[in-house]
């Protein structure tokens, strides 16, 4: 599965290794009526999936067609070399001087494509990042582990949504999963009468354009808009369990311990 896309409501899933009119896997939506998405009540829920034609994609992409969500072909699984390897003559297979100053190889190297509505929201990853912009632009709205005090989490439990033949959406549970903790907050218009703390939190932003990247630290917390068709590439370093990774966990710790999560 995808990470949750925060949109009217989303799309997302893989490219095909064939043409234009071969199939790829997607994820489907619907918008989120209470707080941000992936959270709908007391829910968390994950998009449904099917499988688009990779033409239809690009169709709504440039205006020719439309569909009912936001396309997002943003499936984490290392998707670039696996199922566009047409591409790789294209690409650096890493970044060197990131491999070099991290002592490895990337663990995944993912490829995305998609509209401007589809908004990731905010979140951290277990992962050095190294976020390249190929066209149109990216816009990160930034947090340091450190600002983990002011930034709140609550559980939900855990559904997913399910397109039906009449094109509606429906919300499945999961059963006999645990409920998944995530970000309640949307840092463009947070709810600050119920989250008074993030007023403390101290984000920064940066616009990442074609042709630039942006190194992105593990356990930062980040929150992503984009440009319409935006095209990008990032390669993911699995992050060192080492003192950083202990810090913040003690951090995290004693936020729950003293209420302030």
């Amino acid at each position: 599965m995808s990470p949750p896309v925060h949109s009217t409501s989303t799309v997302t899933g893989s490219a095909p290794t064939g043409p234009a009119s071969s199939e790829m896997p997607c994820s489907i939506g619907r918008p989120s009526t209470s707080g941000p998405f992936p959270i709908s009540g007391d829910r968390f829920v994950m998009p449904a999936e099917r499988r688009l034609p990779l033409s239809c994609v690009l169709d709504v992409m440039e205006g020719r067609a439309q569909h009912p969500g936001v396309l997002y072909v943003q499936k984490q699984c290392s998707n670039l070399p696996t199922e566009l390897p047409q591409l790789l003559p294209d690409l650096e297979p890493h970044v060197p001087w990131a491999s070099e100053a991290l002592g490895k190889m990337p663990d995944a190297v993912n490829f995305w494509l998609g509209e401007a509505s589809a908004v990731t929201s905010l979140h951290k990853d277990h992962y050095e990042n190294l976020y390249c912009v190929i066209s149109g632009e990216k816009h990160f709205l930034l947090h340091p582990p450190s600002d983990r005090p002011f930034i709140p989490y609550e559980l939900y439990i855990p559904a997913t949504y399910q397109l039906t033949e009449e094109g509606s959406f429906k919300v499945v549970d999961e059963e006999a999963m645990e409920k998944v903790p995530w970000i309640p907050l949307d840092p463009l218009a947070p709810d600050l009468a119920r989250y008074p703390s993030y007023s403390q939190a101290q984000a920064l932003r940066c616009t990442v354009q074609a042709g630039e990247m942006l190194y992105l630290p593990a356990l930062w917390f980040h929150h992503v808009q984009q440009s319409h068709g935006c095209i990008a590439v990032n390669f993911w370093y699995d992050m060192e369990y080492d003192l950083k990774y202990s810090y913040f966990q003690l951090l995290d710790s004693l936020t729950k311990a003293s209420g302030l999560n």
